[in-house]
């Protein structure tokens, strides 16, 4: 059986040219231990994005061609040309995760046959995608696509902040740009699991989404006393690790700052090395793409800061760590881990200029969905 369908492209020429396309692709016969899976269902993430677009100027955005051939150009700012050296010239598949139905199976992988399954990998924003069986878990039952299509990047990287906090003797969390699909999840989970967590937005509807779902502890960055707000919650909850998907600017640094303080208020003596509380800011994301801003005498010396990337956790936690934590995932797949998407849009409609505008703001609250069925 030789199947043939459509997969997104991104590739950076030697002159910084950006160029996204779709490319028709032939799928051969799966190997004995693969699949071949009708993608149904696909979700945009950030960590999408930083391989779709890489770092390309979105205010350069031209497009050549027409219907289904059409293309988006974009150009690379020569100054980061530097730090995509890696992959110019290579046609890159895009697309982390998706969820749908196996069509083809090898003589070991029968039994997924006519399944839906959810799946990562890369490669997923396309019509089909050949993958090893083991990359795949078939969803429970009443579950869709759609419900499946995120199960893997945030319900996993939910699971392995509490997971990473725990690991590191910390009580309680921080987390930024916390109205996200990502961070209800992980406020879902830190209410099952009795762990405190301070939860950082930028606007009162934010605010309220998390609410809604139980949060005790929820600040708004703009308000004019943000700092002292965060000081009082960081000493009421003992906080002492925070994940920051801004990445950017100054956040990162008033969390440290505050958790400073907070463990000041608690001390009985001073010492100019500050306070003898650890402090640990790990930056997961990108929101912001401005240099981070750290006036690192302004929290003492006991502090750290890193980046923190899943798959890398993943690693570290082992193989028995991960594998509960994928069980809980498809336990609490339509609860805990629901995900919900404000737009759902077709393949080729990915490189509509508008929506991939609309998209690439990676606005809190907005979520899209690619459905290759829609065209």
């Amino acid at each position: 059986m030789m199947l043939t369908g459509r997969e997104m492209r991104s590739t950076i020429d030697e002159d910084g040219v950006l160029t996204l396309s779709l490319e028709n692709v032939a799928i051969g016969d799966p190997g004995d231990d693969e699949i071949i899976v009708r993608v149904e269902a696909a979700p945009i993430n950030p960590s999408d994005l930083g391989l779709l677009l890489g770092p390309a100027d979105i205010a350069s955005l031209a497009t050549a061609g027409a219907g289904g051939g059409a293309t988006l150009l974009f150009n690379v700012p020569k100054d980061r040309l530097a730090g995509v050296r890696g992959r110019l010239g290579q046609s890159l598949s895009i697309g982390n995760e998706a969820a749908g139905t196996v069509v083809a199976a090898g003589k070991n992988a029968t039994e997924l046959e006519g399944k839906r399954v959810g799946m990562i990998g890369g490669g997923m924003y396309a019509d089909y995608r050949r993958i090893r069986a083991a990359d795949v878990i078939p969803l429970p039952k009443g579950a869709s696509t759609a419900d499946g299509a995120s199960m893997f990047v945030n319900p996993l990287t939910a699971l392995g902040f509490v997971e990473t906090a725990r690991r590191e003797g910390h009580k309680a969390i921080v987390h930024t740009a916390a109205a996200s699909n990502l961070g209800q999840m992980l406020q879902k989970i830190c209410l099952a699991d009795d762990i405190p967590l301070v939860n950082i937005v930028r606007s009162a509807e934010q605010a309220q989404i998390l609410r809604e779902i139980g949060a005790t502890y929820v600040l708004n960055s703009k308000d004019d006393d943000f700092i002292a707000q965060l000081t009082d919650a960081l000493q009421q909850t003992g906080a002492t690790i925070a994940f920051d998907a801004i990445g950017g600017g100054t956040l990162g640094n008033d969390i440290l700052q505050a958790m400073e303080r907070a463990a000041i208020r608690a001390m009985t003596d001073y010492s100019r090395y500050g306070s003898d509380t650890f402090k640990q800011l790990y930056i997961y994301g990108a929101l912001d793409t401005a240099p981070t801003v750290l006036n690192r005498l302004s929290f003492g010396f006991q502090w750290g800061v890193g980046g923190w990337l899943l798959f890398p956790f993943l690693r570290k936690a082992g193989k028995e760590v991960a594998e509960q934590m994928r069980q809980r995932v498809v336990d609490e797949l339509t609860t805990t881990f629901a995900s919900h998407y404000t737009r759902v849009i077709g393949l080729a409609d990915a490189l509509n200029p508008d929506i991939l505008r609309a998209y690439e703001r990676k606005a809190t609250g907005e979520k899209f969905l690619i459905k290759p069925t829609l065209g």
